[in-house]
């Protein structure tokens, strides 16, 4: 009998050990939360015991499962969905069908995942573009990209690249009546990363002669050479993107040597040969007061200038965005960036808004105080249609 309850309270103690999630005191519908929260650690945990059992690579894990939260392209009453290719790059395409006498605006997607997941079927890309379409009367775009672990950069960005490119030919505009005057690129997290170093690229090519008319930028991730920003150091364990999750992430975006993700989570990945870069991201002067309060700025720990030649893609501007010049950043257009309080991305998207600021670009800041990592696609959430909400009326009043 005494082994039996001294059982049941282990159960019960690693039962309350998974379920319990400290969640800050200002987020809203916390119980929702937690319920989410638990979902992710499920996932999280098969896929971890899946590959050290040898079952599977991590990321696949996740990929199957999300897989089957993937739809197919639906057509309804308000919008036309097709799928295609663009270059040979597969894109979800959203056409409204009411009818229009004038050139239809057009928003360019990109998913998130961290360049290992995602797609654009799954159900919460799939119905952000559809309001999309109805808000904004326009034409989506959605676009895949080859993921890591089979693929690593540049092939994301070349993909997302060469996509946007072949869409902004004037005879794929006049198919889909679009005016090209009124073309934006979208997208979250690593989708946002890609999005602005896209926006980047299209400056310098002398084969586009047609320019964005704005950016919008969602909790992005835009370097990956300081894992020690204070949003790191305050998010480090938010279930719903963990410091080393990002991590992981941004090492399978450069390969599949686990040494870099080691030396990425200990911040000692950059060579001293690479030491000018942290000027670009240096948070002590380029975070406002309010960020920075409570944390004290440490010098780089350099690491090996092995590591970095063998793998250099999260040195390369194309891959960490803000690590471009001012000069290349004062070019860019109107400028819309989100970010949430507890994501440990929120630094990264915040000292964009102030270099580009600095460089005379237009941007209108979102930061969301009860926001974390990823809302905009958890539906069970009042947060995820306020941010929709306040998203699209920034579409609706500038693109």
């Amino acid at each position: 009998m005494g082994s039996k309850i001294i059982l049941l309270l282990v159960v019960g103690v690693l039962t309350a050990y998974y379920v319990y999630t400290p969640l800050p005191d200002n987020i809203e519908e916390p119980w929702k939360v937690t319920a989410l929260c638990i979902q992710l650690k499920t996932v999280t945990t098969l896929a971890h015991f899946g590959e050290v059992l040898g079952i599977s690579h991590y990321m696949k894990t996740v990929m199957f499962l999300m897989s089957f939260l993937d739809v197919p392209p639906r057509s309804d009453e308000n919008v036309t969905v097709t799928d295609t290719d663009f270059n040979n790059v597969p894109v979800r395409v959203y056409i409204p069908n009411r009818k229009s006498e004038a050139l239809r605006r057009a928003i360019f997607y990109i998913h998130g995942g961290g360049f290992c997941l995602g797609s654009f079927a799954y159900f919460a890309y799939d119905m952000l573009s559809r309001r999309t379409v109805n808000r904004l009367d326009a034409v989506v775009i959605s676009t895949n990209y080859r993921l890591a672990p089979k693929y690593h950069f540049p092939n994301q960005f070349e993909d997302v690249y060469n996509s946007l490119k072949w869409f902004m030919r004037q005879d794929i505009l006049k198919k889909y009546g679009v005016d090209p005057k009124r073309i934006g690129v979208s997208g979250d997290s690593a989708g946002g990363n890609l999005a602005a170093a896209i926006s980047q690229q299209l400056l310098d090519d002398p084969d586009v002669k047609i320019k964005l008319k704005i950016q919008s930028l969602i909790y992005p991730a835009l370097q990956a050479l300081d894992m020690d920003l204070p949003s790191f150091r305050e998010n480090a364990h938010f279930p719903a993107l963990t410091k080393s999750l990002t991590v992981r992430f941004w090492s399978e975006y450069c390969t599949t040597d686990r040494s870099l993700e080691k030396a990425m989570f200990f911040n000692q990945h950059v060579p001293v040969e690479s030491s000018h870069l942290f000027k670009f991201i240096n948070w002590s002067s380029l975070l406002p007061e309010n960020f920075k309060k409570g944390h004290f700025y440490n010098s780089p720990t350099y690491g090996t200038y092995e590591l970095s030649k063998k793998y250099p893609g999260f040195l390369d501007v194309r891959a960490a965005p803000l690590l471009a010049e001012d000069n290349k950043l004062r070019s860019l257009p109107l400028t819309y960036v989100i970010t949430c309080q507890h994501d440990v991305l929120r630094d990264d998207g915040i000292m964009y808004v102030t270099r580009l600021r600095n460089a005379g670009v237009r941007v209108t800041h979102n930061h969301i105080e009860d926001g974390f990592h990823g809302v905009l696609s958890y539906h069970e959430l009042n947060i995820r249609y306020r941010l929709e909400n306040q998203y699209l009326s920034w579409l609706s009043e500038n693109l």
